[in-house]
């Protein structure tokens, strides 16, 4: 600012708005939340699946039915 132009002060801010009172925060460990949590992993425990059952043959090939799979038992067979 020059001297032509003269400093011009700027109104104070107005004062904040009063602050609100604090609610009070529900707890995060509750039984409901304990007993929610637990059906809820009794039902994902209930829905898991191992790989293992999964797998519906095992090392040496399908075994459900012999009359399906013929194999030689001797050499000369």
């Amino acid at each position: 600012m020059g001297f032509i132009k003269p400093k011009i002060s700027l109104p104070p801010p107005p004062p904040p708005p009063p602050a609100e009172p604090k609610k009070e925060v529900p707890k995060f460990e509750d039984k409901d939340r304990q007993e929610e949590a637990k059906k809820k992993q009794t039902l994902l425990d209930q829905k898991r699946k191992g790989r293992k059952s999964t797998i519906l043959t095992s090392y040496s090939g399908l075994e459900d039915d012999e009359d399906v799979i013929q194999r030689k038992k001797l050499l000369g067979e």
